[in-house]
């Protein structure tokens, strides 16, 4: 295959992670698990779980994002992170244990400089798209104020640090505690 064929390609294939419907509401990508997945925290978000079962918080980019971000420390314009929150149950096997459960909410943290830069959209349960969150929630000044690298929590990314320091891109003043 030759070279303008793999930029072709790559290119198609970050166009597919981003569309968006007519009411500028964005489609939750279907093959998004397929996707690299970065991390996973428990007891982060901002839920009323009870603390005895705290929320997961799994994150997966779009492996052309993924790639972009290995090359410059930061996410290129069209990148779409998908956070899914999942329920979490314990003493299925032993004392201390906890394991995911059913999906409670996926949310998305997006670049499109053809929107204004970065959005964060909802998805209300079993969703096939989701609206954008108001510019005043508190995700956009959260993650402008915490977030180690152009808005994101590259902090909870243990891969991704060190390419964020290699090309001066991570701030270590990111701290949400």
């Amino acid at each position: 295959m030759t070279k303008p064929a793999l930029i072709v390609l790559a290119l198609a294939a970050a166009a597919t992670a981003q569309q968006y419907t007519k009411d500028a509401e964005l489609v939750l990508p279907k093959d998004y698990r397929n996707w690299v997945f970065l991390s996973s925290g428990i007891g982060m978000t901002y839920s009323n779980q009870p603390a005895s079962n705290p929320a997961f918080e799994n994150v997966f980019v779009h492996p052309s994002a993924l790639d972009g971000f290995l090359k410059t420390g930061a996410w290129p314009d069209k990148t779409v992170l998908i956070l899914e929150v999942r329920a979490s149950a314990s003493h299925a096997s032993n004392k201390d244990g906890k394991f995911q459960t059913e999906v409670l909410a996926v949310e998305a943290h997006v670049k499109d400089s053809s929107r204004g830069g970065w959005s964060f959209y909802g998805f209300p349960k079993s969703a096939a798209t989701g609206k954008p969150f108001p510019k005043t929630a508190r995700c956009f000044s959260c993650h402008e104020k915490n977030g180690a690298t152009d808005t994101t929590f590259v902090q909870f990314y243990p891969t991704l640090i060190e390419a964020a320091k290699k090309f001066g891109k991570y701030n270590d003043s990111g701290d949400v505690r």
